[in-house]
């Protein structure tokens, strides 16, 4: 934690409520209290923690969340291990940038941005709004082949979210199903990954085959 950082009261009171024992859960529940509180939110960002900063992200005031704003804070999160700076991204998504018509048009300009974590979202994001049942937009072809061209030497944390996607395009575009399956045949990314019980494996082929049956099983 930086300690450097000069912070309010407040901010040093929530930060001692904060440790390892924290659930997200907790995390909301402060969040609800504080509400929008954008200045917090950065001080909270500033003690360089993973749980503080997720709790941060719930109160930022996303109307100040502009693409200088984004790519400081996306640098932030490189400091944290691979996981936890994927979590952070994809938790900025659902909780702040999906919500306002300005950020989502920036999460829409980042197929090719320098930062592999906007990348990652520009992907996600579009596997959102299929799997939340939303209307597809008409831009599947264009991503499909996308995916197809570029897949294979993308970094890590942009190969799982194209995956991601591609995997629910064939599950809700019939059209595209066998399309999506070759592509994950070829690439071969995911196979024989071990999964936790109950989860869908990442490899396309299964992704797809497993969620198209829950659907038409339920």
């Amino acid at each position: 934690m930086d300690n450097k950082v000069k912070r309010s009261s407040e901010a040093e009171n929530i930060l001692a409520q904060i440790n390892d024992q924290t659930k997200l859960g907790d995390l909301r529940k402060i969040a609800k209290d504080i509400k929008k509180n954008h200045e917090l939110a950065m001080e909270l960002w500033s003690s360089e923690a993973f749980l503080p900063r997720l709790l941060a992200i719930l109160i930022m005031d996303k109307k100040l969340l502009t693409q200088d704003t984004l790519n400081k804070l996306d640098k932030d999160m490189l400091m944290h291990p691979f996981n936890e700076r994927n979590n952070l991204m994809d938790w900025l998504m659902a909780n702040q940038l999906a919500k306002d018509k300005k950020t989502i048009a920036l999460m829409e300009s980042w197929e090719n941005s320098a930062s592999a974590l906007q990348r990652r979202i520009f992907w996600y994001y579009q596997a959102r709004l299929r799997w939340t049942g939303k209307t597809a937009p008409k831009n599947t072809e264009v991503l499909l082949s996308s995916i197809e061209a570029n897949i294979v030497k993308e970094e890590p944390e942009v190969k799982w979210a194209m995956n991601f996607l591609a995997g629910w395009i064939g599950v809700y575009d019939e059209s595209n199903r066998t399309r999506c399956i070759k592509l994950g045949e070829k690439t071969g990314l995911y196979k024989g990954e071990a999964v936790s019980k109950g989860c869908t494996p990442n490899y396309l082929p299964e992704f797809i085959t497993t969620e198209v049956n829950k659907r038409q099983n339920s």
